[in-house]
């Protein structure tokens, strides 16, 4: 008997949960749905006009933002950067063009084209002596970086 007690609870907390779910609020309606539209970008081929003016106090730093969505953001990035740290965001890096030195934590790192970097949020890194050529990057961001989340590290 109580076996089939335990076997019509599950459908009736199935049911319960389904109508629960369409009576909330849903989850997208706090954050605006991004639209993704399918394209390819030749990211290789973007010149530094391309790319965009040189931000502001972070160096020979170009970048221009590729993806935004709720979850993270992608963009391609060209020069040189002073040491900072992002408190709010992961960042991954792929290594286009460009080899060198780059600051992970507290030591410098060969790079190359082709590498992947991985920068943990609160970990300090910057490009720091290009080689052949400014660095050319994918970075992403996760979550994306909020205003105010990058900080100068001396």
């Amino acid at each position: 008997m109580h076996r089939s007690i335990y076997l019509a609870a599950i459908p009736a907390a199935f049911v319960a949960g389904l109508l629960a779910s369409h009576l909330g609020t849903p989850a997208h309606a706090q954050t605006p749905e991004t639209k993704l539209a399918p394209q390819i970008i030749d990211v290789g081929a973007m010149s530094d006009a391309d790319v965009g003016p040189v931000v502001p106090n972070l160096g020979t730093l170009r970048s221009k933002g590729l993806v935004t969505t709720p979850s993270g953001t992608v963009a391609v990035q060209t020069g040189n950067v002073p040491k900072h740290t992002h408190t709010g965001s992961d960042e991954i890096q792929y290594v286009i063009s460009g080899s060198g030195t780059f600051w992970l934590g507290n030591e410098q790192r060969q790079i190359h084209p082709g590498d992947l970097i991985i920068i943990p949020k609160g970990t300090v890194h910057a490009g720091a002596e290009a080689t052949t050529g400014e660095f050319k990057v994918l970075a992403i961001k996760l979550p994306p970086q909020a205003p105010g989340d990058l900080h100068l590290v001396q």
